[in-house]
C-alpha cells in the first residue's frame, strides 16, 4: 500500500477546499469500481480505473497549500503516483463541488522537515546541535 500526496490550487483565491473532498473523491472512485468490468480488476488488482483505493483524506490546511493523501494499492511507487494523478484530475473535473481546482505535484510526502528538526534541535549539551551520540552496545 501507497500513501500519495496530490497537492492542490484553488481555482481563485480565497476559495477553500470542501471539508469532504477527500470522501467525494473517494465516492468518485468507488462508482468508478463499481462500474468497472472484470477485466479492469484483473488487470489493476481490484477496483476500476484507479485500482484499489483504500482511503482518501483531505489536509485543508497544508502549507503551501490543500493536500488530498490517497492511500492505495499497486505494484510500484510509480504506478500508485500516475493513478492518484488520474483519479484527482478526473475527479475534479467530474464532480462539481471540485470543479476549478487543480492537481499540481502528486507524489510520496517527504520526511525530510521532521528530520531536519531533529537535526535543529539542541540536545542539552553546550555548542552542540543535534541528538547526541548512538551508545554502541
Amino acid at each position: 500500500m501507497y500513501l500519495i500526496h496530490a497537492a492542490l490550487r484553488a481555482p481563485s483565491t480565497g476559495v477553500q477546499l470542501p471539508a469532504h473532498a477527500g470522501e467525494l473523491v473517494r465516492a468518485f472512485a468507488d462508482a468508478d469500481a463499481a462500474a468497472a468490468t472484470a477485466a479492469d480488476v484483473d488487470r489493476l488488482g481490484g477496483g476500476g480505473t484507479f485500482g484499489s483505493i483504500e482511503h482518501v483524506s483531505t489536509h485543508p490546511g497544508a502549507l503551501p497549500g490543500p493536500t488530498l493523501g490517497v492511500y492505495l494499492i499497486a505494484d510500484s511507487l510509480d504506478e500508485a503516483e500516475r493513478r492518484t494523478e488520474v483519479l484527482c484530475r478526473r475527479a475534479f473535473e467530474e464532480v462539481p463541488a471540485l470543479r476549478g481546482w487543480t492537481v499540481g505535484r502528486v507524489g510520496v510526502p517527504l520526511v525530510t522537515p521532521y528530520y531536519e528538526r531533529l537535526l535543529l534541535a539542541t540536545s542539552g549539551l553546550p555548542g552542540r546541535k543535534g541528538p547526541g551520540p548512538v551508545p554502541s552496545s
